[in-house]
């Protein structure tokens, strides 16, 4: 499952890079399952994906691919790997970049450094067309840099009312943090129904026009689903294991949505070099406006 990549970019988005965090209020909400199964759902639509797991400290989506990568993020970091050795093939046109505790690292790095870092990272703009990103749980630092530094955000709630508090306070958190206007959706997971999803995505979407100012998004549901903890329990993702699953339905909806709203936004991404800039920046405090 695991080699070294290097892929041309396919004709479906020919512009530049398009980068998407996926973010959750509070853990349990299903955020890492997703932003796997989702890149796999784009990757079967003949877009290349690259997956960067930026959950720092707590990173599991090589577990639910299924693989051991050898490298992670930190290797590149300091130094010892090139990009070309830290990413792995997981299929479907689809490429994992481990995350490790790399990230946090880049803001520590002098000047040249971090430089030289973002332009081995550049290298991604040859090889994919969306970068998905999927963040830690819960408002701090470093999740909110990395849900600042994308072009698009993906809120994830279940029906809870302790999650949509959660994730209504992490939307809250970004909309103030922010500098410039932001691009966030809300999923809703776990769902018993399209009419709940609905509901609950209704809420919230008021709630943020009301009191926040800022007109959110809606990306879809995924209804709960069983077969999705025997995936998890076998190591397999969704998509891969029960293709034809309720939520796998649901998941390739979100994502072909997601692949046409892409096309219609107009102008290109800001590309890799641009997402990591503002990532550095950020987590090193230094923030800009706009």
């Amino acid at each position: 499952m695991m080699a070294s990549v290097v892929v041309q970019p396919s004709s479906k988005i020919s512009r530049s890079i398009r980068s998407i965090a996926v973010v959750g209020g509070k853990g349990g909400v299903g955020k890492s399952n997703l932003s796997v199964n989702l890149a796999l759902a784009m990757g079967q639509q003949d877009v290349k994906v690259a997956l960067l797991d930026g959950d720092l400290g707590l990173a599991n989506v090589d577990i639910l691919l299924g693989v051991q990568p050898e490298y992670n993020l930190i290797h590149l970091v300091r130094g010892e790997k090139d990009l070309k050795d830290v990413i792995c093939s997981v299929g479907d046109q689809v490429f994992l970049v481990p995350g490790g505790a790399g990230v946090e690292e880049l803001a520590n790095l002098d000047d040249n450094s971090q430089s030289a870092l973002i332009d081995k990272l550049a290298d991604l703009d040859a090889m994919a067309d969306i970068i998905i990103v999927d963040t830690g749980a819960g408002i701090h630092k470093n999740m909110v840099s990395f849900a600042l530094a994308v072009d698009t955000v993906i809120l994830v709630t279940t029906p809870e009312p302790t999650s949509i508090r959660d994730a209504y306070g992490l939307l809250k958190s970004l909309v103030f943090s922010a500098m410039g206007k932001l691009d966030v959706k809300v999923l809703v997971n776990m769902a018993v129904s399209q009419d709940e999803a609905k509901l609950v995505s209704d809420r919230m979407r008021f709630a943020a026009s009301q009191f926040l100012r800022m007109d959110l998004g809606y990306a879809g549901y995924v209804l709960l689903d069983p077969k999705l903890t025997e995936a998890v329990r076998a190591r397999k993702p969704l998509l891969r294991l029960f293709p034809r699953s309720a939520a796998s339905e649901c998941i390739r909806m979100i994502a072909m949505d997601l692949l046409e709203s892409e096309e219609r936004i107009p102008g290109a991404g800001k590309g890799v070099k641009s997402l990591f800039f503002k990532l550095s920046r950020r987590l090193g405090m230094k923030v800009e406006r706009g």
